[in-house]
């Protein structure tokens, strides 16, 4: 069958930046969502996909360029599409991610707002994450370059990042730019010794193989920790790997493995075991020490991260007498950090293992105001819950980038709490559930907040008013 030809239009001007990370443009009235472009850009789009309300394209040639664009300093972009806005100076980053938030509280909640305050950027603009997940495979990804070349390539072993929007293509990474020292270094160390020793790369597609998956958490406090994931258990292969990369990176505080034979990635219903040092790393924030163990979640910007809390805290006015809920608490991270300023804090999460690493964190860190439940929000957090362990002074909720299940908004609309902290991953999710509060509560406050440079997404911190 005959694949179809979509047309190219030429010389489209590229008007502003949209959602994705892709850009905007208009052809014949109709909305282009373009990749490979930035806003100021002058192009040639070929379209990709035809909807009936917008079609997609990619930018192929360029006849002006944007005085907004700047130069990747990864050699991959383009590739991994892991930072997507590397070619866009970190100023309009900043200036985009303030215009997303806005868009998206005026044009989904439609609802009153004060003036949004300028977005806080981020100090670090590479090399600001604290964990990395590397994949292995068999059949790395080959560049249009690489196959235009006609040459049989022998070594089709990766170690690196998925190719965005595929299951079993892996882009096999020289150098990565977000993670400090010894991230690099220790993917390089695992690759090279693996391909000395032969041993299997994990086949993605077929489900066979060896090595399968590879995790860096580094910690502000200098701590490091690595976690292999195994297709098949074989400690004859695994364990001499495991010992030299102890030997080689003395730095590692916490070398970990696990079994995986499921048909995904995912190991937080799986055993974990300790090869060498501790089974969890430590991160510090103010006078707070954090247990981060394999399963804990944990922002994966530290720094930023820390005045993200900062923004929080100062939005509750927190004055010690307060009854404080922290919904989607996670290990609680937030809970802890108010904790100081508040009489009580209620920290309620889905899962266990995050529940049982903020007891522990609460505890190391002499916190005993703090208590933690691990349930559904939606069937936890009900009049009920409320009635039983008080009604809360100020709520703080920091949800996944679906939002708010709409039970759960509406029991905070009717909590009767003076003041509610809304910390978002996602504005568009937290604007549909602002609308919904907004029949108990005024916003007050926006303070957008960047924690993931070169990339599209950005947090967003509203205070909330009882009307």
């Amino acid at each position: 069958m005959k694949r179809k030809e979509f047309p190219v239009y030429e010389k489209v001007e590229i008007t502003a930046a949209a959602a994705e990370g892709k850009s905007l443009a208009r052809i014949d009235n109709l909305v282009v969502f373009v990749s490979n472009a930035v806003p100021g850009d002058v192009a040639d789009i070929r379209i990709t996909r035809k909807h009936r309300r917008f079609i997609e394209g990619e930018a192929i040639h360029f006849h002006q360029l944007s005085d907004k664009r700047t130069k990747p300093a990864c050699e991959h972009f383009g590739l991994c599409g892991g930072c997507k806005w590397q070619h866009l100076d970190y100023a309009w980053q900043l200036h985009y991610k303030q215009q997303q938030v806005t868009d998206a509280l005026t044009r989904i909640g439609k609802i009153e707002l004060p003036g949004i305050m300028p977005i806080l950027g981020s100090a670090a603009t590479y090399n600001y994450r604290n964990r990395l997940d590397y994949s292995f495979s068999n059949k790395r990804w080959l560049t249009t370059e690489e196959i235009g070349r006609g040459f049989d390539f022998v070594d089709r072993n990766a170690l690196g990042f998925h190719i965005p929007g595929t299951f079993d293509k892996v882009l096999d990474l020289n150098q990565c730019h977000l993670q400090t020292a010894p991230s690099d270094e220790i993917r390089a160390f695992v690759r090279q010794y693996a391909q000395q020793y032969k041993l299997p790369f994990y086949d993605i597609r077929e489900r066979r193989g060896l090595l399968r998956g590879l995790t860096v958490r580094t910690a502000s406090t200098g701590e490091t920790m690595v976690i292999f994931q195994f297709f098949r258990d074989e400690p004859e292969l695994t364990h001499p790997l495991m010992q030299a990369l102890a030997d080689a990176f003395p730095q590692i505080t916490s070398l970990l493995w696990i079994t995986n034979g499921k048909a995904n990635d995912t190991f937080h219903d799986l055993p974990v075991n300790t090869f060498h040092g501790r089974d969890h790393i430590f991160e510090a924030m103010e006078n707070l020490r954090f247990k981060i163990g394999p399963k804990s979640f944990y922002q994966t910007n530290s720094a930023q991260a820390y005045e993200l809390y900062k923004v929080t805290r100062n939005f509750a006015q927190l004055t010690g007498s307060e009854n404080v809920y922290d919904l989607y608490t996670g290990t609680g991270t937030i809970a802890l950090f108010v904790a100081a300023q508040a009489q009580k804090v209620t920290g309620v999460e889905l899962v266990p293992a995050a529940i049982e690493d903020a007891r522990q964190n609460a505890a190391m860190n002499g916190i005993q105001n703090a208590h933690f439940f691990a349930a559904d929000m939606k069937d936890m957090f009900t009049p009920d819950f409320l009635h039983t362990h008080g009604r809360p002074d100020v709520i703080i909720t920091d949800p996944p980038r679906a939002g708010m299940h709409e039970d759960v908004v509406r029991c905070i609309a009717g909590s009767q709490a003076a003041r509610v902290v809304y910390v978002s991953c996602n504005p568009a999710s937290q604007a549909r559930d602002l609308e919904i509060l907004n029949e108990a509560y005024s916003v007050e406050k926006v303070q957008p907040v960047d924690m993931f440079p070169q990339t599209h997404h950005v947090e967003n911190v509203v205070l909330l008013e009882k009307r």
